[in-house]
């Protein structure tokens, strides 16, 4: 047994369900009936860490574990995974009517000490310090880690277990199919979806803007008790300049995700337990929310949303309360947000849709599971290139270094012996500089492809649920269709299940199209500024080379 198994040896826990961990972070993948040793209960909400027979530790939840007492599992599915990071104030509100409404008074009520409550000194709801290894559980719905740039592992956030589909139930989405939906829409809130040659889109940005994230700062409150970090955004239509600290954008994430069950939400960076105020951990931090922000201004319907335009541009305190309030009470939320869609009159065929979507389907699993490797492939080469390949250059330029002390006890004052001698361990230090060169490249190139990627895994990760609901809305449409047979319903009310069924569908094919735009242009991209990256940092290495050589020149 290991030494980290010996420190709670007395308590032990079988596993009830399979949970397989994140390969590159510090969970530890179970399966039924496995004995474990708990090493701490503690970590954080909903996740305890052990010791398996193999000695390998890690984190897991602890729901999916029961003390070692019965000897048969139970026969029911496991429970949702937990959120390690449940924030004061965050409230599903696409549950029935009667809990939406008391969960926004939850809310209103709280919205006051809202500033108070939610501490960027508690991101994960605990203070707990891990060892500097640990890598903690990566959110489903905010995509996994990037931080390739510094493999510290400090860098934390927790699991999300958003069910699109269960919500599109419970916030009345067979209504809406039903007809029986009854939401007011204000003009300034429909979204128009259009057909032309390229196929089915949301109506483009009539002024395309953008906003720049910049000049993070520490700031404190309570006469330095509390400490936070706050970003200046500046959009361009306005050129006014508001600050808001992580979590404001963690706020504004959970109203997107619960107003747009069709359109997934680009992911925020990861959570943070320790290391904060570091330099390096804030500007990469605000590259990171630079790309969630880009995410929102380029999409027609997000860059447009009345939440994201309050947050973007609200200078005033009390009205950025107001403002909050408003979001948290918003009707248009879950499925009632397809009443405020307008869609082409043009019916689909439903036989072609199905092709399509499954297609589609088929492609983000691809895909996703080819950004993951992606992923993997970045943080094994970040690790190399920080250890493994810059101990070996600079274990060559020891040896050139110790070659050249050698030359240079010879106790000859020989011009030419002499410069032979400087040019070998000058060699050493070459090689020495390329190992630095090494330990540092992975910043450039590495690390702004990782933070694309952890865009993309957090969008692919959404897509599973969006398809559900669109699968929901089709399997709803049968049904009546059915009904209609069975003369259970009648031919006019079929044609408006029909067409409400198609609103969705378009929305959801609108969704698809500006996705496939937005990976075309973001991986060209991406592949451009890497490869440009390697070629200059090879080039660098060719430089160091040839200067070496030139001192033999003699």
């Amino acid at each position: 047994m290991s030494a980290g198994c010996m420190k709670m040896a007395g308590i032990q826990v079988r596993a009830l369900y399979e949970f397989n961990g994140e390969p590159g972070t510090a969970e530890l993948s179970i399966v039924p009936g496995e004995i474990l040793t708990l090493t701490r209960q503690n970590v954080g909400d909903g996740w305890w860490e052990g010791c398996n027979q193999m000695g390998q530790t890690g984190l897991f939840p602890a729901a999916y574990v029961e003390e070692l007492v019965s000897s048969q599992p139970p026969a029911m599915p496991p429970p949702p995974l937990p959120d390690a990071f449940t924030e004061v104030g965050e409230q599903d509100s696409w549950g029935t009517p009667a809990d939406q409404q008391y969960n926004n008074q939850q809310s209103y009520e709280a919205a006051d000490y809202w500033d108070d409550e939610w501490d960027d000194d508690s991101e994960q709801g605990t203070t707990n310090n891990y060892p500097s290894n640990a890598v903690l559980p990566k959110s489903g719905s905010a995509g996994d880690v990037s931080s390739l740039g510094r493999m510290d592992g400090k860098s934390t956030v927790g699991r999300k277990n958003l069910n699109r589909f269960t919500t599109f139930v419970k916030s009345g989405g067979e209504s809406y199919i039903l007809g029986t939906l009854k939401v007011n829409v204000l003009d300034s809130e429909k979204v128009l979806i259009l057909e032309n040659d390229e196929g089915i889109i949301w109506n483009p940005i009539a002024k395309p803007y953008s906003c720049q994230v910049a000049s993070p700062k520490k700031e404190s409150k309570l006469k330095g008790l509390k400490s936070f970090i706050a970003y200046q955004l500046t959009p361009t239509f306005n050129n006014i300049q508001v600050s808001r600290r992580y979590k404001h954008f963690d706020w504004l994430h959970e109203r997107l995700e619960e107003k747009f069950s069709l359109i997934p939400i680009p992911p925020l960076p990861d959570k943070q337990i320790s290391g904060r105020y570091e330099e390096q951990f804030i500007e990469h931090r605000r590259v990171q929310l630079q790309a969630f922000v880009n995410c929102m201004c380029r999409h027609p319907v997000l860059s447009q949303c009345g939440v994201w335009q309050h947050f973007m541009s609200c200078t005033d305190e009390k009205m950025w309360k107001a403002g909050k309030r408003k979001a948290e009470k918003d009707e248009l939320v879950g499925a009632n947000y397809f009443v405020a869609l307008q869609a082409p009159e043009a019916p689909l065929d439903i036989a072609a849709l199905e092709q399509e979507t499954d297609m589609f389907s088929k492609f983000i699993h691809g895909m996703d599971n080819a950004v993951k490797n992606l992923m993997a492939t970045g943080i094994d080469q970040t690790k190399k290139h920080q250890g493994p390949y810059k101990r070996e250059y600079q274990k060559i330029g020891q040896a050139f270094l110790s070659l050249g002390q050698a030359f240079e006890m010879d106790g000859s004052r020989g011009r030419s012996r002499r410069n032979l001698s400087q040019a070998v361990r000058k060699t050493g230090e070459t090689y020495n500089e390329i190992g630095k060169l090494f330990e540092d490249q992975p910043k450039s190139d590495w690390e702004p492809l990782g933070d694309m990627l952890h865009i993309y895994k957090g969008i692919l990760a959404s897509f599973p649920d969006i398809l559900t609901v669109h699968k929901g809305a089709l399997q709803k449409r049968k049904e009546c269709e059915k009904m209609t047979t069975d003369h259970k319903m009648d031919q006019t009310q079929l044609m408006e299940v029909t067409r409400r069924t198609d609103v969705v569908s378009y929305a959801l094919l609108a969704e698809i199209s500006h996705f496939h735009s937005e990976r075309a242009i973001d991986f060209q991209q991406a592949m451009k500024s890497y490869l440009t990256e390697q070629i200059q940092f090879y080039n660098k290495i060719i430089e160091q080379l040839q200067q070496a050589l030139q001192l033999y020149e003699y």
